[in-house]
């Protein structure tokens, strides 16, 4: 494998892992990740809980247990004591967040909790991401077939510029997806459910990804477009060496042929003709016979 193969393979390796970071991060339901404060709900221990008493526990008239309708619990906690934190994460299809009594989650449709208004916004960010991944697939699916197969350092040229380009809207395409994404949360954790609002949140290791494949992005476009512009520059100079020389091959007989007429000191003179110097030159050796 020759010198620009060996670059154009290299340079595969982080256009798949671009495409990895951005098909992980699409599939992902971690792009946010937080708190939400609910009320703790009532104790259902029929015995009662740790902080909660029931009162009613004694049968009836009729010798059957009490069905629980005029039981009350006397609960004895207080201020924030009186809440919980549940863990929740957020990605572009679904919102999921822990179950009280059990390791399970609880998911629910992103879509059921964004406003209505904001839907179409969501519509374009997710139309956004998927053709950046269409994009870097074909950057990566063009580079691999040239690198399979023997090309002429013209269409060298061609590849990196087709993939200087591909990945440059790929990048700018997936920014503006995140862009558009981090908007529509920020006005979902404002105008949202109560039940969904979070209290604290930050952004998790989804998001960190999808940023992480726009940057490689940005970084192969820039090393693709440096390549071409090298690679485009030596190529120019390498076409105007060939002319040259083929160039100087074409001259070189009438040039041989003129140094040597101009190299002859003198010519014979036939009698009776005068002698003048050559173009007018004084003291020219060569000379020519004039009627």
């Amino acid at each position: 494998m020759d010198r620009a193969k060996r670059q154009r393979a290299l340079t595969l390796l982080p256009i798949c892992l671009a495409l990895a970071f951005s098909l992980t991060a699409l599939g992902s339901s971690h792009w946010c990740e937080g708190t939400r404060r609910m009320t703790k709900p009532l104790c259902q221990d029929p015995l009662g809980g740790l902080n909660c008493i029931h009162f009613s526990q004694a049968k009836g008239s009729s010798g059957r247990e009490d069905d629980g309708n005029q039981a009350v619990q006397y609960i004895w906690e207080m201020g924030d004591d009186k809440f919980i934190q549940r863990r929740f994460h957020v990605g572009l299809w679904q919102s999921c967040e822990e179950s009280l009594n059990s390791t399970d989650e609880q998911c629910r449709s992103f879509w059921s909790i964004i406003p209505t208004e904001e839907q179409g916004v969501l519509w374009l960010s997710i139309g956004a991401e998927v053709l950046d991944i269409f994009l870097m697939l074909t950057s990566a699916l063009f580079l691999g077939s040239r690198v399979s197969f023997h090309s002429s350092g013209f269409n060298w040229l061609k590849v990196d510029a087709s993939v200087a380009i591909l990945m440059v809207l790929a990048g700018l395409l997936g920014m503006v997806a995140h862009i558009m994404y981090t908007t529509i949360f920020q006005i979902t954790v404002n105008l949202g459910p109560e039940d969904w609002r979070p209290q604290t949140w930050d952004y998790g290791w989804s998001y960190c990804l999808a940023w992480g494949s726009f940057a490689l992005c940005m970084a192969v476009s820039v090393v693709a477009m440096s390549r071409y512009t090298t690679a485009h520059l030596e190529y120019t100079e390498e076409q105007r060496a060939q002319k040259g020389r083929q160039y100087s091959q074409d001259c070189s007989p009438e040039l041989d042929a003129s140094k040597k007429v101009w190299q002859t000191r003198a010519v014979p003179i036939p009698t009776g003709h005068a002698l003048v110097n050559v173009l007018g030159h004084p003291g020219a050796p060569g000379k020519v016979s004039v009627c």
